[in-house]
């Protein structure tokens, strides 16, 4: 009879042991905070910038592009606008929580240079407080494919 007392004293108890065990996972979790990693794209031609946040699986957290920013079409590859991009990137991720960064930068297929806009989103987002581990540059390069257009001596002015 006592075993069977003792099983109903340990059932009621049940919802007091969960109390106790949801209070230290919440106090070890306050110990140390967790740093959400993102990867954020950046294209920068000459014409445009876009940057594209993706958290690690590659989901999309947040985007901005310079006609976002400004509507006139000749300012939105400028690094001041960029900064502007970066400034609403940065809101938007800190909210979610993120705190490191794998920066991607990529040019047009073909371009030897990024545009004038990338590096300064990562000079920005560095003053957000924002911990960089890596800057890679991803730009496409062509190998072969079509003819390019303008003929044997190339496009006459």
């Amino acid at each position: 009879m006592k075993t069977e007392l003792e099983t109903k004293e340990n059932i009621e108890n049940i919802p007091k042991i969960i109390e106790e065990v949801k209070e230290e996972k919440v106090e070890k979790s306050e110990g140390k905070k967790k740093e959400i990693e993102a990867i954020v794209h950046i294209y920068s031609s000459y014409n445009n910038t876009i940057v594209h946040v993706t958290d690690m699986s590659g989901r999309t957290l947040a985007k901005v592009t310079g006609g976002m920013v400004t509507k006139q079409s000749r300012l939105k590859a400028n690094p001041t606008i960029a900064m502007f991009i970066s400034k609403r990137i940065s809101e938007q991720i800190k909210e979610i929580g993120v705190k490191e960064l794998y920066i991607r930068i990529r040019a047009q297929t073909g371009q030897t240079s990024p545009g004038p806009g990338s590096s300064a989103i990562v000079k920005s987002l560095s003053r957000e407080g924002f911990k960089i581990l890596n800057i890679l540059e991803t730009t496409r390069s062509p190998r072969g494919g079509p003819k390019k257009k303008g003929g044997r001596r190339g496009r006459r002015v």
